[in-house]
């Protein structure tokens, strides 16, 4: 567990390094793709919602509710509850 976390933290400590070393205009750039790729996906998501509750059938069967004792084999009295003294 301990050598994962070091190789994690090498990794980590690189990928500073190499953001460190980056131009900071190189910098800017790579922030401003990755903020406009979140805008993008999220745009997506939201259309995509808006478009499954526009096509959704909104149709909600409302029924009475039955009792789930008359439709087993058990008789009403049976499944009464016990009382404690």
């Amino acid at each position: 567990m301990n050598k994962l976390r070091a190789n994690i933290d090498q990794w980590l400590q690189g990928l500073d390094r190499n953001w460190e070393a980056m131009p900071i205009k190189r910098q800017h750039q790579v922030i401003l793709y990755f903020f406009a790729a979140y805008v993008l996906l999220t745009a997506v998501v939201i259309l995509n919602v808006c478009r499954d509750m526009a096509y959704a059938g909104n149709n909600v069967a409302i029924e009475h509710i039955e009792s789930p004792a008359t439709a087993g084999k058990e008789s009403p009295a049976s499944l009464k509850p016990i009382k404690k003294k």
